[in-house]
Parts: C-alpha cells; sequence; structure tokens
C-alpha cells in the first residue's frame, strides 16, 4: 500500500523493519487511499469547477475548487459530501444519477471510483489551503510542481565502469541496462554517411562521397564529414524547414476559400534559412520574430529607412513568424471581425505551442480544463501581443508591406513614370486627333439643323450636359467618335497602341520594387485589452494587463520601455524567454531537435508539455540538453554535434532485444528506421537523377492544377475561356528544392500531399508519417516520378556509354547507396532486355504519329527500371 504523501518516510522505514515476515497468507488488504491534491481535484477540475468556483458567481451557490469547501452543505442544507461514507451526500449523488455534469462529458466509472475509494478512505487532503479565494480559478502548489514547471535543473551524469560514455549516452544507456538492454553496434559507415547527410542537409551523398568515407581511416574521418554537412548551404534549407513547420509557414492566407496568396510570405522563409546557415544564437532569433521591430526601434510607417539597413532588415523580415496564422481580413468574409480575431487566436497557438510547448489556446473560452492555465491568462499572454496585433485598429495584408524601394530606386522610378506618362498624354493626343478628323466627317451626315447642337453637346463633359443634350448624341450615336478608334480606323488605332506600348516599354525598366511583410505597431496607441466572455470578442470583460502564464512567472511587462516608441511588450517578454531561466523555452527547443534526429521525442508529445501530454522518458537527459543549449550561446550547430556524435546516434537499425522488449524504441536501443519526409524524398529524387536545382532563396515556384486534378509545381496555361489546359512544368525553377515551392494551405502539390505534407492549420507540432496504398500508386504513375526515372537514366547512360552492366551498376549505387551483387546485376540486366524487347515489340505493333518523337525501347525500358530503384525501400527509409 502506498502512504499518504505526508506521511513520514522515517516512520515508514521503522516499520518496515519490526513487521514480521510471516504474516498469515490471510491477510486483509487495505485499498490505495486516492489522493486529493493529485487523483481528486483534477476530476473536479477536468468536470465541475469552471460552473462550480470559476464563474462570477458558482453554480447553485457550491464552490468546489478546495478541499474544505466540500465540507459545506447545498443552499438545501445537504451536505457536499460525508467522510467514509461515498453513499451519501450530494456530489456523489447527483453524479451517479447523470445529474452533474450538465454540460460536456459524464465522469468515467474509473474517475467514479476514485471519488469514491476517496471518501470512504476519510476524504483527506494533503495541503495547506489559503485562508481566502478569490473568484476564479486557483493554481495550487501542487500544479506549480508539475516537472515542466519547475527550473531546468543539472543532474549527476550516470557513470559506468570502462565506458568513456558522452553525458548524452550515459543518460541513455542508464535506462537501457535497467531494463535488461544495451546500445546496438555501431552503424556501418555507408550507413552512417547516408544517415547524416539526409538528417543534416535533406540531400544523399552520392558514391563518391561514400567511398571516400568508407576509405577514410583517419580518427576525426566521422567528425570531419559532421562539420562538412553543417557548414553545407544545404543545412540550412533542410533545417529550416522543421522550423517553418511549427511556425505554420505558408504562401497562402487559407482562412476563405479563395486562399488568397501572400506573394512576400518567402522574405520570412529566406530569412529563417539564413539564420540558421550562420547560426545565428536562437536566442537572438526568438527576439527578432517576437519583437524585430522594437528590436530595430521602428513603428508603424517608419521603416523605409531600416530596410535599408541588412541588419535592421532581418528583424524586420523575422516579424513574419507573427503573420503566419491564416489571415481571411483582406478577403470577403462575411464576419470581419470574427476574421481578425480568430487570427490572432491562431497566433497565440502558434507562438504557444513552439515556444512553451503548451496548449494555451484551450483557455481561450474557459480556464484550461487539465492545466494551470486560467481564461485570464491567455488574454493576459495576448495582452503582449495586443498592440500589434490590435483588431480595432487592424492592418490587412495589403498595409503591413513595406517597400524595399531604396531613395535612388525610387528616384529612378519616378522620373522613368514621369517620361512615361507624357508618351501616354501624346498618344491620347494622338487619338483625340484621330477621332476628331472622323467626327469632322461624320457630322456631315447629321441634319444641317442638328449639327452645331450636337458639336456643342459632344464637346461638353458628360456630367455636365443636359438632357437635352444627352437625348441628341443617344439619337445620333454612330457620329459621337469619342471613343473605340479601332471601330473607325485601324490603323490610326495601330498607330496609337504602338505609341502607348512605348509608355509600357519604359515603365519596365523601373527598378523592380520589393515588398516586406512586417509587424509592428502604430508607435504610442496602446490598446485597452479586454478578457472576451466565452472568446467572444463581442462581448468583452474586464481589463487585463500583459503577464506570462501565471504558473511559469515572469518579469513585469505592463511597464514600458521608455527608449521605445512602441510598448515594448513583446521585447520584454522575448528577453524573458531567452534568459535562460524561463523552464520551458530550451526544453521545447531541444526535445524538437531531437525527435527529428532520432525520430521520437524525450517528450513525443512535441508540442503539449502538460498534463495531456507525454511524460519525457529521460528527463534528466532532456535538462541536460536545455541547459547546454543556453551554456553553448544558444548555438544551434553545438547541439547537432553532441547529437549526431553520440554513441545512441551511431547505432546499428539492427538490435533483437530492443526490437522485442521496446518496439516503440522508447529508450533509444537502436537507431528508429523511418520513411523520408515529402520534401526529403522529392529533393533525393530530383539529387540522385542529376537535375536538382540547387538555386537558393527567391520568390517560390508557383502550383498549378493539371486538368486530371494533380497539384505541380509550373505555371498554368489557360484557354481562351480561362480554363487550365496544361501546367507548363519545364522551366528549370520547378526542380529547385522543395523549402522553395509555393506552401499553400488549401492546394498542396501532389507529390508533398501524398507523403504527409502537413496542413498548416494553424501550424504543425510534430508530422504524422503514413503507409498507405496511394503512395504505393504514386510511385507507379505519377509523372513526376516516371520523369525522375527517365532522368536517372539518362544520366547513367551518358556517364556509362554502351556499358549495359556499368549503367545498372551506377543506378543501383546512386538509390541503393551500396554496390550490388552479382545476381542482383544478372537479374536487373535480364528484366532489362526483357523489358526493352517488350517495348520494342509493342513500338512496332502501335507506330507513333508523325510529329511525335522517335522512341527508344531501350532507354524507356531503362527508365521505368530505375523508378523502381527510385520507389525502393531502400532508398525511400532512413536508417
Amino acid at each position: 500500500m502506498r502512504p499518504p504523501a505526508h506521511f513520514p518516510r522515517a516512520l515508514l522505514r521503522a516499520a518496515a523493519l519490526i513487521v514480521s515476515p510471516a504474516l498469515p497468507c490471510h491477510a486483509t488488504h487495505l485499498p490505495e487511499a486516492p489522493v486529493y491534491e493529485t487523483q481528486v481535484r483534477p476530476i473536479l477540475k477536468t468536470h465541475c469547477t469552471h460552473c462550480h468556483g470559476e464563474e462570477d458567481k458558482p453554480g447553485g451557490g457550491v464552490d468546489l475548487r478546495l478541499r474544505r469547501f466540500l465540507s459545506e452543505k447545498t443552499k438545501d442544507g445537504e451536505p457536499l459530501l460525508v467522510p467514509g461514507n461515498p453513499a451519501a451526500g450530494e456530489i456523489m449523488r447527483v453524479i451517479r444519477e447523470g445529474e452533474m455534469p450538465k454540460k460536456g462529458k459524464k465522469l468515467s466509472q474509473d474517475e467514479i471510483g476514485i471519488l469514491e475509494n476517496w471518501i470512504r478512505s476519510g476524504a483527506a487532503s494533503n495541503e495547506i489551503e489559503p485562508d481566502t479565494l478569490p473568484p476564479g480559478p486557483f493554481i495550487t502548489e501542487e500544479d506549480r510542481k508539475f516537472w515542466a514547471f519547475q527550473p531546468v535543473r543539472s543532474h549527476p551524469v550516470p557513470e559506468f565502469a570502462n565506458d568513456k560514455a558522452s553525458p548524452l549516452d550515459a543518460f541513455v544507456r542508464e535506462k537501457l541496462l535497467t531494463r535488461g538492454l544495451d546500445f546496438a553496434p555501431e552503424a556501418t559507415r555507408s550507413e552512417l554517411l547516408r544517415r547524416l547527410c539526409l538528417d543534416l542537409t535533406g540531400i544523399p551523398p552520392t558514391p563518391e562521397e561514400t567511398a571516400g568515407f568508407v576509405a577514410d581511416q583517419t580518427p576525426t574521418a566521422y567528425e570531419n564529414q559532421v562539420e562538412r554537412l553543417l557548414a553545407s548551404k544545404a543545412y540550412g534549407e533542410r533545417w529550416a524547414r522543421h522550423w517553418l513547420d511549427v511556425a505554420g509557414y505558408s504562401d497562402s492566407n487559407g482562412y476563405a476559400d479563395a486562399d488568397s496568396l501572400r506573394p512576400h510570405a518567402w522574405r520570412y522563409r529566406d530569412y529563417v534559412i539564413r539564420s540558421l546557415n550562420a547560426d545565428k544564437p536562437w536566442d537572438r532569433f526568438i527576439q527578432e520574430q517576437l519583437a524585430g521591430d522594437e528590436l530595430a526601434g521602428v513603428s508603424y510607417g517608419k521603416m523605409a529607412d531600416a530596410v535599408q539597413d541588412p541588419l535592421r532588415f532581418d528583424a524586420l523580415a523575422a516579424t513574419g513568424f507573427l503573420r503566419q496564422a491564416p489571415d481571411g481580413s483582406g478577403d470577403a468574409v462575411a464576419d470581419p471581425n470574427l476574421a481578425k480575431n480568430q487570427n490572432i487566436a491562431d497566433t497565440i497557438r502558434i507562438v504557444s505551442t513552439s515556444l512553451l510547448g503548451l496548449t494555451v489556446a484551450c483557455a481561450q473560452c474557459h480556464d484550461h480544463r487539465y492545466d494551470p492555465i486560467t481564461q485570464a491568462d491567455y488574454y493576459r499572454f495576448r495582452a503582449i501581443f495586443d498592440p500589434a496585433l490590435n483588431w480595432q485598429k487592424w492592418q490587412t495584408p495589403a498595409q503591413r508591406l513595406v517597400s524595399l524601394y531604396a531613395p535612388q530606386d525610387r528616384e529612378k522610378a519616378a522620373e522613368i513614370e514621369k517620361q512615361a506618362l507624357a508618351i501616354d498624354a501624346e498618344a491620347k493626343r494622338m487619338e483625340r486627333a484621330f477621332l476628331d478628323g472622323i467626327f469632322e466627317r461624320k457630322i456631315l451626315e447629321l441634319p444641317d439643323a442638328d449639327r452645331e447642337a450636337y458639336r456643342t453637346a459632344r464637346a461638353t463633359e458628360k456630367t455636365a450636359r443636359t438632357p437635352e443634350q444627352s437625348a441628341l448624341l443617344k439619337k445620333y450615336p454612330s457620329a459621337l467618335c469619342l471613343f473605340n478608334l479601332n471601330l473607325y480606323d485601324a490603323k490610326a488605332d495601330k498607330q496609337v497602341q504602338e505609341k502607348r506600348g512605348e509608355a509600357t516599354k519604359l515603365r519596365a525598366t523601373k527598378p523592380p520594387e520589393g515588398f516586406l511583410t512586417v509587424t509592428t505597431e502604430i508607435a504610442g496607441d496602446i490598446p485597452k485589452s479586454q478578457l472576451h466572455h466565452r472568446g467572444d470578442h463581442e462581448q468583452l470583460k474586464e481589463e487585463v494587463t500583459p503577464a506570462e502564464l501565471s504558473v511559469l512567472g515572469g518579469p513585469e511587462l505592463a511597464k514600458p520601455d521608455a527608449r521605445l516608441t512602441t510598448s515594448g511588450r513583446r521585447l520584454a517578454y522575448a528577453r524573458w524567454l531567452t534568459s535562460g531561466k524561463h523552464p520551458l523555452v530550451a526544453r521545447v527547443l531541444m526535445n524538437r531537435v531531437w525527435m527529428h534526429h532520432f525520430g521520437r521525442g524525450i517528450v513525443n508529445s512535441a508540442g503539449d508539455f502538460g498534463k495531456l501530454g507525454e511524460l519525457p522518458t529521460h528527463p534528466e537527459l532532456l535538462d541536460h540538453l536545455a541547459a547546454k543549449f543556453v551554456a553553448s550561446g544558444w548555438s544551434l550547430k553545438a547541439m547537432h554535434r553532441e547529437m549526431v556524435l553520440s554513441r545512441t546516434y551511431r547505432q546499428s537499425s539492427h538490435n533483437s532485444e530492443s526490437v522485442a522488449l521496446d518496439p516503440e524504441n522508447m529508450w533509444y536501443g537502436r537507431f528508429r528506421v523511418r520513411r523520408l519526409d515529402a520534401e526529403t524524398l522529392r529533393d533525393s529524387m530530383l539529387h540522385t537523377a542529376g537535375i536538382l536545382n540547387a538555386e537558393m532563396f527567391g520568390p517560390s515556384i508557383t502550383a498549378g492544377r493539371t486538368p486530371e486534378g494533380r497539384i505541380v509545381a509550373g505555371v498554368e496555361m489557360l484557354n481562351v475561356n480561362g480554363d487550365v489546359v496544361k501546367v507548363d512544368t519545364t522551366a528549370p525553377a520547378v526542380n529547385r528544392r522543395s523549402i522553395y515551392l509555393q506552401m499553400r494551405r488549401k492546394m498542396p502539390m501532389t507529390v508533398l500531399d501524398t507523403f504527409d505534407l502537413p496542413v498548416m492549420d494553424p501550424n504543425c507540432e510534430s508530422r504524422p508519417s503514413s503507409t498507405v496504398a496511394p503512395q504505393a500508386l504514386f510511385l507507379l504513375n505519377d509523372d513526376f516520378v516516371v520523369q525522375s526515372g527517365r532522368a536517372l537514366a539518362d544520366r547513367v547512360r551518358k556517364e556509362k556509354p554502351g556499358d549495359a552492366r556499368g549503367q545498372v551498376r551506377r543506378a543501383w549505387m546512386l538509390t541503393q547507396g551500396r554496390e550490388p551483387s552479382t545476381d542482383d546485376e544478372d537479374r536487373f540486366l535480364v528484366l532489362l532486355s526483357e523489358q526493352t524487347e517488350g517495348l520494342r515489340e509493342y513500338f512496332e505493333r502501335h507506330p507513333a504519329a508523325k510529329d511525335a518523337p522517335p522512341t527508344d525501347p531501350q532507354r524507356d525500358a531503362f527508365g521505368s527500371l530505375c523508378q523502381s530503384l527510385l520507389s525502393s525501400n531502400r532508398f525511400l527509409y532512413l536508417e
């Protein structure tokens, strides 16, 4: 029997020494008494206190927030509970009879059993409760003791005899040994290099890189590969994708059905890539995203100079983080105010899940049912962002754009526009002269009595014409000659259009004007922040001041910084988050990095460190990583080194004992085999086929919907009716890395969507990884995979001309990361011969049209076999 939490441990040890080991076998086993603070109170909080205690007026006058309140009676004089007798008391009666709770889910039988056992055992509590309690929710000491809210602590590193383990490995191995497990042997060198390359850069190694690493016998060969990959530009492109997931990055607004585009969102994406490649310290990285405008010292409408400064430009580009949530405020929507407030709510959700790992959004309409987050907490947290996201003085997407024109660019553009306007005026004069000449001929067709009056009416501005003049012009419409010169004189009209074309060509010489999407505040304009009753923006209640969640503490945020023209709230909050004293930020970030390297998080619910999330399997290890991250100067690359250099990371995926005793690999006794994510799979196919375009940065590659319904990278080609005829995929840009593809919330590209591209609603805390039939069908039939197979065949045939065996061997090494066996080669050559002959016979029976390109059965056969290699498990999976 487990003792109550307050029972002195010394007495327990003493009792254990004097209890006779020869107790009769029929001795009564007393049931374990539930603990009020950890078992009973959470049930009442989940099902009862939102009506009975947290409202201004508790339902029925019954307050269930404290244990001592349960000793009181109802308005009818009935006891709420009777210690020792679960059959008595109103609480258990209304629960058993289903009368309560009136709304929401009823208590489960297990929950009812806990309440009954607690009452039967005496209904005791273990902690001293406050003498007074104001209306609203109550955060207890037990709430504050939850592991995630405790400061990051230093833990002794476990020691193992004759084992020079790193601290990371020591923490992992300690858990393994207690479960009768140990590390798997180290993976082969070819496996390690492929793992490293795909993990750190999202691009597989070449056969030459693999051969060089396998042959390198220097003691630092592996470490050298790690440094090479961390220094690669591809590193930032790979790891930026992980952050863009939790930031909710999208090239479209997503709120309305139109899914309107964000043509300048890519500058935030490029900022993230540049920052990661430069190993920008994450304390600065976070501060820039939350408050880059305040770091740059600018406010709304005063950013023209700041965007010309590279350092301040980066800080402003970073604030795109707060503009990633779905946003319908620039579209035609039924309720604009609802759209604005939903955007704010989604932004709060992105910030809280990405940096705090908490489901703060659950407290928008009522107090959180499980975590110690109140509704007031939610609106105090929202108040941090209210000056920048003021829904009552809202900035639409168009109003958030800042021109990137330098002064000299603006002057040049103005001069060009001045010249173009002069050409437009000349074209207008030409057109008028031609029309006037035609009019002078046409007016002769009118009766003499109407000619002068008609001439006067034509020369009068439309808004100044009398009814008689309008009627006269309407009587002889063919003589008006004010518009449509082409109807009267097509040669004359051509001259005018050529002149206007000169203006169009001149305007095309203007310096291109870029724009940056920013988050900023109006100087001196700080709105009143209020709690929304039931989350309804139309039911405003008491005023709240900006603050961190109560359970986390933190500094005063309402006090403005005298050096800023803005509120300073976001900057103060960002500095608190990155102070090294926050209990969650470093833990949450390191857990995500660990998850991406090892296939599952130490806390496997990466976006929920609360009570409904999973508990950490290795809490001491998580604290070690969090503390080292801060101590390293918030260097992400330093933490990559810590993880990928470890024995834990370098294990083989083969460990039969681990598979048997730990099928989920919770304790990391082997490397976790997993399928490549969508972007890595596409990029690997392009890279292996030799057609990957390595160009970095810039506008996103557009997406188009083919007549068959596939979403592909390219430009839609329309007919005269505006229908899509095809999507042009011939531009080299369509083969750029997937991070540069247009990411639309309601139009995901098929190649990525099939392999679990996340839906940004509003962000993605961790990606699913499914194995479903459409993936196999995609690999068999989709044009992208077919064309990649043909491109790989062309590459190999060019590298090994006339050498069928050499071509097979090369294709195998490029896709499988190892040399084929002789049997593999022989079988592949037989299949290639049979496929070639079958295609030759087919083409002979079905001759191509005269204008079709010539067929090459051997090329097509080899292309299909290369496609099968690109679709193999060894290519699709990381081990």
